[in-house]
């Protein structure tokens, strides 16, 4: 092959915009009747001095065509690869794809701690493996309180470590380390030795809220959890205050709202009362505020602690507690933008 059929070469695979194309090129000379194969078979032909002075050249000849060949097929499938990915890449989403979805119980502390932040709370959090001082007695809970045989305790380490059966102990914690005003809401997991039924658990959740400023009244108490209500359930949502005992507090108050299952008829989600109990609340005792250090005399305080369980539940007509904490991979899934 002279300089020029090299050249011809180079043109063809210039234009040769695919495999096919490549393959027909290839045959032009590498096939049956092709020119390398033909130029190969003629040496056969000529005698040895003839063969010495054309084999080199034929073989180099075979060289140049199979590297000029490869390096077009290497070509040809970097350009096909690129037009298949811009093609790809055209059609592609910026939306990361879901997978799986957020539990009930966390859109609602989401919600809850979004609406508590633009009233000008801040998040606290605090130990799930409590001291018994900051699980009872800075909550006004001495160690012969009656009101501890209300909470059936799990102890780790009698009579001084416990898993908390309230998020009142992060109340505790919270009043002892912050400094006065202050305004904060504590979502927790708790635990009581309790027998699972539909409206009780031995592992929940509770919500608690504590505000220590110079005044605060019951009417702002009351207008808190009722904005609170409205929020969550809508301007419709049927509530009440019953004046409660609670040692943390006093007065206390219990917030309840209608049965969202039978709509006070009476069934076994509110143990066929038409209410179900949704908090605690009341003006913060002064006897916990002295104990953690803060001046009675210039400073107040009111706290409410919330059923979270109950809470998702009446949010999302869940009848059963236990199918909260159940593991079901099923779960049913709420839009997050609906709930938020």
């Amino acid at each position: 092959m002279t300089i020029g059929d090299i050249q011809d070469l180079e043109t063809k695979l210039a234009s040769c915009s695919d495999l096919l194309a490549l393959k027909a090129i290839k045959d032009e000379y590498f096939g049956a009747t092709g020119i390398i194969t033909q130029q190969l078979r003629n040496l056969k032909t000529l005698n040895l001095d003839e063969r010495r002075l054309a084999g080199p050249a034929v073989q180099q000849a075979k060289l140049t065509v199979e590297k000029l060949l490869v390096e077009a097929e290497h070509d040809i499938k970097i350009k096909s690869q690129s037009k298949q990915l811009a093609k790809e890449a055209a059609v592609l989403s910026t939306r990361v794809p879901k997978v799986g979805h957020i539990h009930p119980l966390s859109l609602t502390i989401e919600q809850m701690n979004n609406f508590f932040i633009k009233l000008g709370y801040s998040v606290y959090d605090g130990p799930e493996i409590e001291t018994d001082e900051f699980n009872f007695q800075r909550l006004n809970v001495p160690k012969d309180h009656p009101a501890r045989d209300m909470q059936d305790t799990i102890y780790i380490d009698a009579p001084n470590i416990l898993l908390r059966t309230h998020a009142s102990s992060i109340e505790a914690r919270a009043l002892a380390g912050l400094k006065p005003p202050f305004r904060v809401v504590c979502p927790g997991k708790v635990y009581r030795n309790e027998k699972p039924n539909k409206s009780n658990h031995f592992v929940f959740h509770h919500y608690q809220g504590v505000v220590v400023q110079e005044k605060v009244s019951l009417s702002e108490l009351f207008g808190t959890l009722e904005l609170l209500f409205k929020h969550m359930y809508g301007e419709k949502v049927v509530m009440r205050f019953r004046s409660k005992y609670y040692p943390e507090v006093e007065p206390g108050v219990g917030p309840d709202m209608r049965c969202f299952n039978c709509e006070g008829k009476g069934c076994t989600v509110c143990k066929h009362v038409g209410w179900i109990e949704m908090a605690g609340a009341g003006i913060i005792h002064q006897d916990i505020l002295k104990m953690a250090g803060i001046d009675t005399n210039k400073y107040m305080g009111f706290a409410f602690g919330l059923g979270l369980d109950r809470w998702v539940m009446a949010k999302f007509n869940i009848t059963d507690i236990r199918t909260l904490l159940g593991g079901d991979v099923v779960y049913p899934y709420f839009e997050h933008e609906k709930v938020l």
